[in-house]
C-alpha cells in the first residue's frame, strides 16, 4: 500500500472516527465501486475516490460517495444525499427555492412531470442569486437495457429526478464544484460519453453521418442491364422496389438512374405522356 494511500485513508478514519484506518482500503474497495465483472481495485483507483472524499468531506460508506471503474481511472458519483451534503456544509450557502411549470408532460414509460424545474439558490456573499432551470426532456433517462430496457428511477419517480437534476446543476454554478459526477453522467461517461470542456457536464458524442462506399453504377451497365431488370416487372413476378432494393444493396444510383427505374411503374398498357401527346396529334 502507498504512502499516499495510507495517508488518505488516516485522514478519513480520523474524520469519521474508525480508528486508525488500517482495515478500511479492502471495505471501500468492496463496498464503494462500481466495477464491472471480476475488475480489480488497484491502489491508484482508491486514492483518487479518497481524495474526492476528502475535498468534499463526503463519507463513501454512507452512499454519499461512490464510483465507477473506466479504463484504469475512476468516474467519482456523488449521490443526491452527498450533493445535499455539500451544498448545505458550504460556509456561504444561505437557502434555496424550487419553482415548477405549469405545464405537465409525460415522457415515454415515465411519470406526468412539470416540463421543467428551476432552483433558486443564495449565497450570503453575492447580493443576487443563481437560478437555473432544468428541462425534462434534456435530462430524462430513458429506460436501459435490452429489447425494451427495464424502468429504473427516471421512471418510477420522474418529478422527484427532475428535481435532484436541477438542484445538482444549479450547485455546480453558483459553488463550483467540479470532477463529481451524478449516476446518470457517471454512465454515459462509461458508455464512451465525453466532457464538455467549457461546462464540466457530460455530453454524448455527435454520431457521425453514415459515408455510402457503394459504388456508382456505370451508366453503360446500367443501359445494357435495364432491359434483363425490367422484364420481371413487366411480366408481373416482381417489383419496381424490388429492383431498387436490388440496386441500392450493390451501387450508388444517380438520380437519373433512379428516375428511368422509376418510370417501370407505368403499366405497359398505359403509355406515356409523351406518347399519348404524339397519339392526339
Amino acid at each position: 500500500m502507498s504512502t499516499a494511500l495510507v495517508t488518505l485513508t488516516a485522514k478519513l478514519a480520523k474524520r469519521l472516527d474508525l480508528g486508525d484506518g488500517s482495515s478500511l482500503v479492502e471495505t471501500l474497495k468492496a463496498t464503494a465501486f462500481r466495477q464491472r465483472g471480476n475488475e480489480v481495485v488497484t491502489d491508484a483507483q482508491m486514492e483518487a475516490l479518497l481524495i474526492v472524499a476528502e475535498q468534499y468531506r463526503l463519507n463513501p460508506f454512507t452512499k454519499e460517495l461512490f464510483a465507477f471503474s473506466d479504463k484504469g481511472a475512476i468516474v467519482p458519483v456523488v449521490s443526491v444525499d452527498g450533493w445535499s451534503r455539500i451544498i448545505n456544509e458550504h460556509s456561504q450557502f444561505d437557502g434555496l427555492e424550487f419553482r415548477y411549470s405549469e405545464d405537465i408532460v409525460t415522457p415515454a414509460r415515465g411519470k406526468p412531470c412539470p416540463e421543467w424545474c428551476e432552483v433558486t439558490l443564495y449565497r450570503k456573499d453575492r447580493s443576487r442569486p443563481t437560478v437555473v432551470r432544468e428541462y425534462l426532456d434534456e435530462v430524462y433517462q430513458a429506460p436501459r437495457g435490452q429489447n425494451g430496457g427495464y424502468d429504473g428511477p427516471w421512471q418510477t419517480h420522474t418529478k422527484r429526478f427532475l428535481r435532484h437534476k436541477t438542484l445538482i446543476q444549479g450547485a455546480r454554478i453558483a459553488f463550483g464544484f467540479a470532477g463529481i459526477y451524478d449516476e446518470d453522467e457517471a454512465r454515459r461517461i462509461i458508455d464512451a460519453g465525453l466532457i464538455d470542456a467549457a461546462t464540466g457536464e457530460v455530453v454524448q458524442p455527435q454520431k457521425q453521418p453514415v459515408v455510402n462506399a457503394l459504388p456508382a453504377l456505370p451508366a453503360e451497365k446500367f443501359r445494357k442491364q435495364m432491359p434483363a431488370w425490367s422484364k420481371p416487372i413487366k411480366d408481373g413476378t416482381h417489383s419496381v422496389d424490388d429492383l431498387l432494393a436490388f440496386l441500392d444493396a450493390k451501387y450508388t444510383l444517380s438520380d437519373e438512374q433512379r428516375a428511368e427505374v422509376e418510370k417501370l411503374r407505368q403499366r405497359p398498357d398505359q403509355p406515356a405522356a409523351e406518347e399519348a401527346e404524339g397519339a392526339a396529334a
